[in-house]
């Protein structure tokens, strides 16, 4: 099993020093290859969810196992070490380094992980993803269809076990939206890369073998979105 999560605890301090809960997991598993859609309501969990499985927040208890290593354990620097080296993260928002050019971000996501930038393939995953034609351009000279096509590229950099996408088609339009999910669908399929995609979309989600709702998994996920009315995601 690739991923597994253990009584997995998160709550987050509020301004007002109440300690508010936001997840309450028991067990969760997702195998080696497998691709799943992950469904809630906003503010129930989703991006925290997301965010401890990735290792870039912390939870208060609990044990994320991925290929048996502890993550949760680990210090900051090796967790993000960790992270750079199994796992591809597609941010709602891209996070794409604006005064580089869509290869050169493809090219610095590896360097995170090994140090060493393979060009041969950076100029295979944006050809992959349809952007050849784009590799000279900086992010707000492409379209935001072509800024979340970098950020698939840039995911897939380091050829990770598990990928992470965060809402990937909120920020694109209708005629768009089924490309980006094909493509990394399609990518993931080749490379035989685990997903993990947060969505919405109910259109999406049907198109999956595998839907999981984050209610039924995270035993406070209903309290929760009716105390943060959204706040949190």
């Amino acid at each position: 099993m690739l991923l597994q999560i253990h009584d997995l605890k998160k709550a987050y301090l509020q301004p007002d020093g109440e300690v508010l809960p936001i997840l309450d997991i028991p067990s969760y598993e997702v195998d080696k290859g497998e691709q799943v859609v992950l469904i809630g309501r906003s503010g129930g969990g989703k991006t925290t969810f997301l965010h401890s499985v990735a290792g870039i927040t912390t939870v208060d208890s609990g044990q994320i196992l991925f290929d048996s290593n502890p993550i949760q354990s680990l210090p900051e620097e090796a967790r993000d070490r960790f992270r750079a080296d199994n796992i591809g993260y597609v941010y709602q928002t891209f996070n794409l380094l604006s005064p580089f050019t869509a290869l050169e971000n493809v090219l610095l996501g590896m360097t995170f992980s090994k140090g060493k930038a393979d060009k041969e393939y950076a100029n295979w995953l944006l050809e992959r993803v349809g952007l050849s034609h784009r590799l000279t351009h900086k992010p707000d000279a492409l379209s935001v269809g072509e800024q979340q096509r970098v950020a698939v590229a840039r995911a897939l950099a380091n050829k990770p076990k598990l990928l992470l996408a965060d809402e990937p088609t909120a920020n694109i339009d209708p005629a768009n939206q089924q490309s980006i999910i094909d493509l990394i669908r399609e990518t993931c399929n080749e490379n035989d890369v685990a997903l993990i995609m947060v969505t919405h979309s109910m259109e999406v989600a049907d198109q999956f073998d595998r839907v999981d709702k984050l209610d039924d998994i995270n035993e406070l996920a209903p309290a929760v979105t009716a105390a943060t009315g959204g706040s949190h995601a």
